[in-house]
């Protein structure tokens, strides 16, 4: 009987022993291997896996019971499985977008992947001033095929309730629905992380503002109610690896059937992030221009591919027709810019905050920044059904950075 028959939580003694036993063929028999815990986000353990000869790597993602910050709160395991499972049809509808699963074990809740060390965490690079030129290319392509593609206006229906009903993630919807659509705007739980300085300024643009808080309270029931894709549920610049060469989307363990505009608006709004942060603490023109431009892009090419596969994939007649097409393109892209609201304020106001943020120490950059961002958060909910594109929302930051504070939408 194997040690690993039954689940417990692997340290890094433990992954060469494991890897060995479970993937004999990777490695060659003689092999001598290192372990390295790399892991840092919330929920996983992630081990890479080295042969010291030649190079070869792997890497191990195990499923924890709990959360790493917090061990109350507990999470199911089962959301590697529907992390390897999801990888796996989206290497199918966006071949070389994400990096290759290996294998899944049921009992350890770990499961075997590519290692992607010769590509940069996104949000890390961007902080080093680096730039991506393929990135708006690549991302753009990787929603549009992993969203459209799963929906019922290109799938077969009973096809596609069946995978509904495979990647109900309720334990991990409930973060979300917690702490990026309810919390920032009542602090109802009190753990939303307030930068002091800024603490009265939440209070009235936040927690006071009713015609806000209805506007939320749609967008948050659109993400409880609308399966409309098989959508990553946590899509940000921590969760894309890219190079030169490309991106590499990982992570999609908080993935159900949500509403796509989700997914896209998160990547709109963590870019926002990196300009913000360059904004404030000097970073060149060059680079401020070069994230703006890239958040354009993203905007526009992701509108535009979809408008594009739309005409390639649906058949069905009623769904063709000009007047629903537009409502259905229309709705996504509305549905983005409020979903990138609501991220870039949770961001700002919850208790998961990004680096952008947070390695601003200065009160006097930081207290502008933190305003700017929350006034651009609440531009796009209230306005995202305005035909927003990629040059009003980059024209509205580019006007909040010049005022100091930006002017909010009336509409809800």
């Amino acid at each position: 009987m194997s040690r690993f028959d039954t689940y417990f939580l692997m340290k890094e003694a433990d992954v060469i022993e494991y890897v060995k036993a479970k993937y004999p063929d990777f490695f060659a028999p003689e092999a001598v291997l290192t372990v390295k815990e790399i892991g840092d986000g919330n929920l996983n353990y992630v081990f890479r896996v080295i042969e010291e000869a030649t190079g070869k790597s792997i890497i191990v993602k195990q499923a924890g019971v709990s959360l790493r910050i917090s061990a109350e709160m507990k999470v199911s395991t089962d959301r590697n499985r529907i992390e390897s499972e999801i990888l796996q049809i989206q290497d199918k509808y966006a071949p070389g977008l994400v990096p290759k699963i290996y294998g899944y074990d049921t009992v350890m809740c770990a499961c075997a992947m590519e290692d992607l060390s010769d590509h940069a965490l996104m949000r890390y690079a961007l902080m080093r001033h680096e730039t991506f030129p393929r990135f708006a290319e690549d991302i753009s392509t990787y929603m549009v095929n992993t969203l459209l593609k799963t929906t019922d206006v290109a799938m077969e229906h009973k096809e596609k309730k069946a995978m509904v009903k495979s990647f109900i993630n309720p334990e991990l919807c409930e973060i979300t629905e917690d702490l990026v659509l309810t919390e920032p705007y009542n602090d109802c739980n009190h753990r939303n992380n307030v930068f002091p300085p800024i603490a009265d300024f939440v209070k009235k643009e936040l927690y006071e503002d009713e015609a806000l808080k209805l506007a939320v309270a749609k967008i948050k029931f659109e993400f409880m109610n609308n399966a409309q894709a098989l959508i990553h549920g946590d899509l940000h610049s921590g969760s894309i690896f890219a190079n030169e060469q490309g991106i590499k989307v990982i992570d999609p363990e908080f993935a159900f059937y949500g509403p796509m505009g989700y997914d896209i608006g998160n990547v709109i709004g963590n870019l926002f992030f990196a300009w913000a942060n360059k904004a404030y603490t000097g970073g060149s023109a060059e680079t401020q221009t070069a994230l703006e431009q890239t958040i354009r892009e993203t905007c526009d090419k992701t509108a535009e591919k979809l408008a594009a596969e739309y005409d390639k994939l649906v058949t069905f007649p009623l769904y063709r027709a000009p007047a629903f097409r537009k409502a259905y393109l229309d709705g996504v892209m509305a549905d983005s810019y409020g979903y990138a609201g609501t991220e870039i304020i949770r961001r700002v106001v919850g208790d998961s905050k990004v680096i952008e943020v947070t390695s601003v120490t200065d009160p006097a950059q930081r207290l502008p920044m933190e305003r700017a961002l929350i006034d651009l958060g609440i531009y796009l909910i209230k306005n995202r059904a305005g035909g927003l594109n990629g040059a009003a929302v980059t024209e509205e930051f580019r006007k909040i950075l010049a005022e100091g504070r930006g002017t909010h939408g009336q509409n809800g």
